[in-house]
């Protein structure tokens, strides 16, 4: 459940886009690379409701892939784990790398490379 400032923070906008709306730009742009990930790293790309050591968030799953520059990772919300059926589902993380999210931002850019 949303707290009050959740909320708020979620219809926060730049003049173009408001925080909610980005958020789910970024959910199906990573489902999609996902998808198109599966011919190349197959049985690397996978979706589990359970990190490494068996924690979950309620209401999210992770969705990722192992590539050559390391592990990309994103919670992404209940309500889109069917968008990536097909997918190899994990009963939980086999392993998390520690990465972070500016690491994630670094080995986005080396792929596209």
């Amino acid at each position: 459940m949303s707290t009050d400032s959740e909320i708020i923070m979620g219809r926060v906008s730049d003049g173009h886009h408001t925080f909610d709306e980005l958020y789910e730009h970024r959910h199906m742009l990573f489902i999609n690379l996902l998808k198109l990930s599966m011919g190349v790293y197959s049985r690397r790309v996978f979706r589990t409701r359970k990190h490494d050591d068996g924690s979950a968030f309620e209401g999210w799953f992770i969705a990722g892939m192992e590539t050559q520059e390391g592990q990309i990772t994103y919670h992404l919300p209940d309500r889109l784990w069917g968008l990536l059926d097909g997918v190899n589902t994990l009963d939980q993380m086999e392993h998390f790398d520690g990465h972070t999210s500016a690491d994630v931002v670094e080995r986005l850019k080396e792929l596209a490379k």
